[in-house]
């Protein structure tokens, strides 16, 4: 079994990522110290696609120290606006959840150190918001458009793997709206089962480190853009760019071969991308309340199995209760309903309704296709709103 891992934080140098073992001490800045500060190009006459792109979008992207205590770590940052807002992930600035309040500072492409503080963060998405005072001199990234990926798309990443500022990888989009589930101790602690849980994924630390406690974890699901550019610990919340520069996905998560926590591993050409059309949501969320809401479905649901027991694919949702006055319950949805398609997202495991559900703003109107008596029906649905993390 594939394990999800951190792309998010490194400290001292040493790729380590885990609750209880997150960082190695020592100064979390001093991996990065001597790397170079912008992109270098020595041949103008031979600039190709991935140099244009990088050339564009890494004045954009940041190295964000997080340090509490003895502990302490980099990951990346994107630059948002030029009021100094930064989108980074929800792990990297509380140190996998080890600490609320951990002293953050910002490294800019030129070199330049900033002071920043928290402005809010999303546990439910791994997102969250940090801002420096004095944003002169700060490039805001042009986002694209994730909802207009195709499969084969190039992909670039730009970020601080292992500390290494400046760093960038190219690749494809291997595949679109995959949805995998981790925990995470900055995750809520009763998971999110309420509509399908985790699949036991976890951050894990892929250096050889010990593998981690998961009693004060909790697990979210989450869609992704996967990619085989090269992302590496370090890499969270830097940009996943496209070949116009235009950042595409937030990087967030690697995979790795092992199958237990305590292997180590690093990039294998299976990293993971939240689309930056959800990011933009909840950091535009953040910025004006200081927090992103989420949809609300109102069911629990366990796995379909095909026909075929032996096969042990998974073909849907099925609906295994409805709470009363829930979203769910208002629209029609019964116990033994099997949820198989999400607006246009076909549904073949819960993971992939919770993670959908959740992507969604609470409010929202959706439309669900269920299986009812083996026959099809679509249904109107809108959201509640899930309860503050």
């Amino acid at each position: 079994m594939a394990s999800i891992l951190a792309a998010g934080l490194v400290g001292g140098g040493v790729a380590t990522v885990g609750s209880g073992n997150l960082f190695n001490n020592g100064s979390p800045s001093a991996a990065s110290s001597s790397q170079p500060e912008t992109v270098i190009v020595n041949n103008k006459d031979d600039v190709n696609a991935i140099t244009a792109a990088a050339l564009k979008a890494s004045p954009s992207v940041v190295t964000i120290s997080a340090s509490s205590g003895s502990s302490g770590g980099t990951g990346s940052g994107i630059v948002l606006d030029n009021e100094g807002h930064i989108l980074t992930n929800t792990h990297v600035v509380t140190l996998d959840g080890q600490s609320a309040n951990a002293a953050l500072e910002v490294r800019t492409s030129s070199g330049k150190v900033l002071k920043a503080t928290l402005v809010g963060t999303d546990p439910l998405s791994d997102l969250a918001v940090i801002k420096v005072d004095n944003a002169s001199g700060l490039t805001a990234a042009t986002l694209g458009d994730s909802g207009k990926l195709n499969v084969g798309d190039t992909a670039i990443a730009i970020g601080s793997p292992l500390g290494l500022t400046g760093t960038v990888t190219d690749g494809i989009v291997s595949t679109l709206n995959r949805t995998i589930s981790v925990a995470s101790s900055a995750a809520p602690k009763e998971g999110d089962t309420s509509q399908g849980g985790d699949q036991g994924f976890q951050f894990a630390p892929p250096n050889g480190g010990q593998g981690q406690s998961t009693a004060n974890q909790g697990s979210i699901s989450i869609n992704v853009i996967q990619t085989d550019a090269a992302i590496n610990p370090g890499n969270s919340g830097g940009a996943l760019v496209n070949s116009k520069g235009e950042v595409i996905g937030v990087n967030v998560a690697i995979a790795s071969a092992g199958s237990d926590s305590s292997t180590t591993g690093g990039n294998i050409g299976v990293g993971f991308s939240i689309p930056i059309n959800h990011a933009k949501r909840v950091a535009q969320e953040i910025i004006d309340t200081g927090k992103a809401s989420h949809g609300q479905l109102g069911v629990s649901v366990k796995q379909k199995s095909s026909s075929s027991s032996s096969s042990g694919f998974s073909v849907g949702a099925d609906v295994a209760t409805v709470e009363p006055n829930s979203a769910a319950a208002k629209a029609g949805i019964k116990v033994g309903d099997v949820v198989i398609k999400f607006n246009d997202l076909v549904i073949s495991e819960p993971n992939q309704l919770t993670a959908a559900v959740r992507e969604q703003a609470g409010g929202s109107t959706v439309r669900l296709t269920v299986l009812r008596n083996g026959q099809e029906q679509t249904l109107d649905v809108t959201l509640g709103t899930a309860a503050d993390q």
